[in-house]
């Protein structure tokens, strides 16, 4: 059963023994841990009014505005955190900061999800194209790039930062010697090397992390994806889906339209509504992440999208700060 989460020990595959448990049943335990232990998440709910012995079904379980990751820190009581993951702060809001008391969640977390949607790390070549990740220190990405080049059987695996030709070499090695290979970018990188260098790289899985980060003009996933299509004579193109709020990701093996499984569920709101939530339809994407075991797995993204009856959704935009104002329901 699960139980015991202040016992957790880094030794054990916490993420399967959460698999071990119905989704339902392990995502109310959660709450009621985060509700009792995370004094930011307690203090949310009893803002809004909410009274956790009552809550009865996943349901009814309240999202944190992931603004909070900004202005607080997010961590139940009882546990230290040296490690951390910021974002990218490319807004004017500041940087978000995700604690890490157990590595080993995370690592279990992403390499779970790693190989249900593609096999074995070991079974490719990891070429990372992450220029301003790789700049930047306490990224959740670079982490995760990292362990999977680490687990990668082949030497050509590695990170990428301006090297194009270099670049272009590896993958042309690559598919010449018929190895499985991930390209792994930043959506901007990606356009900038498919820009430089067109070549056939249709036996390739080209996979996208979403955002020009301010260093290009903004285009839609869908003029992305044609873009790189069309460069690199691509069937589709995969996108990963992830954040420094969560621990785990989605995949999407073409059209920007992303699978979950496991310790991930993705609902929706309304704009106008914080805490409205619904299984499918249009309006900001709420996650349940079980993965966030030591911060909160209730997260009220700022991220526009329609969830599917199927539980797939997409991503196609961001929501103006000013619609959230039931996020400012509590100053602690």
């Amino acid at each position: 059963m699960f139980e015991n989460i202040e016992d957790f020990d880094g030794k054990f595959n916490w993420v399967a023994q959460l698999q071990a448990e119905d989704f339902e049943t392990a995502a109310l335990t959660v709450f009621r841990f985060q509700a009792e232990k995370n004094p930011v998440y307690r203090a949310y709910l009893k803002a809004i009014g909410c009274q956790p012995p009552l809550v009865s079904h996943s349901s009814a379980i309240p999202f944190l505005p992931i603004s909070f990751f900004k202005s607080h820190k997010v961590l139940c009581e009882g546990f230290e955190a040296d490690l951390y993951f910021e974002s990218s702060g490319t807004t004017a809001t500041g940087n978000s900061r995700h604690y890490l008391p157990e590595p080993a969640l995370y690592e279990a977390c992403f390499r779970y999800y790693f190989q249900q949607f593609y096999g074995l790390p070991e079974d490719y070549v990891f070429l990372c194209l992450l220029p301003n990740y790789l700049e930047r220190g306490h990224s959740s990405l670079v982490y995760m790039a990292k362990d999977l080049i680490e687990k990668s059987n082949h030497p050509e695996s590695a990170f990428y930062l301006h090297n194009f030709e270099k670049l272009a070499q590896t993958l042309k090695g690559g598919i010449a010697a018929g190895k499985k290979v991930i390209l792994l970018g930043v959506t901007f990188a990606l356009l900038d090397f498919a820009e430089a260098y067109p070549m056939d790289l249709s036996s390739v899985v080209v996979m996208e992390t979403g955002g020009m980060k301010g260093r290009r003009e903004e285009w839609t996933r869908a003029q992305v994806h044609d873009y790189l299509k069309k460069q690199w004579q691509l069937p589709a193109v995969h996108s990963e889906y992830g954040m420094t709020e969560l621990f785990s990701q989605a995949y999407a093996y073409a059209d920007g339209l992303y699978r979950t499984k496991g310790l991930m569920r993705v609902s929706v709101r309304e704009e106008t509504d914080p805490l409205s939530n619904a299984v499918s339809g249009k309006g900001c994407l709420n996650i349940t992440d079980l993965g966030n075991l030591f911060s909160c797995a209730f997260i009220a993204t700022d991220d526009l999208g329609i969830v599917h009856s199927d539980g797939r959704f997409e991503v196609r935009g961001r929501v103006d700060y000013a619609a959230l104002r039931g996020c400012s329901l509590m100053v602690v």
